[in-house]
């Protein structure tokens, strides 16, 4: 009598852990890069270069495809003296939205107690969510075309973002932060006088870029506690927001639990999980001094790295 054998543990597809992964800007909505500690692997040609087969973008390491040939393909661009042709240095990459296709843009409002204090709302009794699309994603160092024909109140909102890795259905919250694959770095950009156009508030969030993303995508293993991380925007170099995200009112398993209750979850979903206080709608009305053409806003999230566009 006989019975299938397990595949040994070196056969089975090696997940991410401890890399950091960005798009890169190019055709077909951009490639993977792999951060290192020589710049930026540019996947693609990488591969090229060394007849190594590795996942074509970042959807296909979320949905799990194999990592061992990143690993052989940034070992081999360190030591091999062609290697310098596929690293790319940050400071001249050219970055897409860390995350190009995600299924779903799941956000959340009010979810930091002094931000609800300070727009003078109460803390809510179960997660304020609402929704952006795929056009409102925008690279680091990118711009946001300001829709000024509709609108003149423009807000920045810095915001750690959940990179979704496993399909997700009504999972209990202790359970909840495994079904993440990584986190990232996000703005969720507003409209504040066409949020209150009606008692929706689409319009003021899904214009064109707003939803800047990036540049990375951290491997989950490399937070272990999404909960106690520093967060902050700067509008032209001056500090606007300064928090952590332990001033959450719900955490990042209680929003991955409670969306999956509502609605099935896939690879490659975000999840926006609300801002800090001192956004512009915060200020007393006489102070406020709305975004414009020009400004370039810059926003910080440990471990996720700095993510800066520009305003036109």
């Amino acid at each position: 009598m006989t019975s299938k054998a397990k595949k040994p543990a070196a056969a089975r597809a090696m997940r991410a852990r401890n890399m950091t992964f960005c798009t890169l800007a190019g055709r077909d909505g951009g490639t993977l890069g792999l951060k290192t500690e020589r710049g930026i692997l540019d996947v693609a040609r990488a591969s090229r270069l060394f007849r190594i087969k590795a996942p074509a973008d970042i959807h296909a390491v979320i949905e799990g495809a194999d990592c061992a040939p990143l690993v052989k393909l940034a070992a081999k661009a360190l030591s091999d003296k062609r290697g310098k042709g596929v690293l790319v240095p940050e400071s001249r990459a050219r970055f897409a939205p860390a995350v190009p296709r995600p299924g779903k843009i799941i956000c959340v409002g009010l979810n930091y107690r002094q931000h609800a204090q300070e727009t003078g709302n109460p803390i809510p009794p179960a997660p304020i969510l609402f929704n952006k699309y795929n056009n409102t994603l925008v690279g680091h160092r990118g711009t946001i075309p300001l829709p000024v024909k509709v609108s003149s109140q423009f807000d920045y909102e810095v915001e750690l973002v959940l990179v979704m890795g496993r399909t997700a259905r009504d999972v209990p919250e202790d359970k909840a932060l495994s079904y993440v694959f990584g986190y990232a770095n996000g703005n969720d950009f507003s409209a504040r006088d066409l949020m209150r156009v009606s008692s929706q508030l689409m319009l003021g969030k899904t214009c064109d870029g707003f939803a800047p993303l990036g540049p990375w995508v951290v491997s989950a293993d490399q937070i272990a506690d999404p909960q106690n991380l520093k967060i902050a925007t700067y509008v032209n170099g001056e500090r606007r927001q300064s928090s952590n995200t332990a001033d959450m009112i719900y955490s990042c398993a209680q929003i991955v639990s409670y969306c999956s209750r509502h609605m099935t979850l896939l690879p490659g979903d975000i999840i926006y999980t609300g801002t800090p206080q001192g956004v512009i709608l915060g200020y007393p009305p006489e102070k406020r001094v709305w975004l414009k053409a020009g400004d370039k806003v810059v926003t910080e999230v440990e471990k996720c790295g700095v993510l800066e566009v520009t305003l036109v």
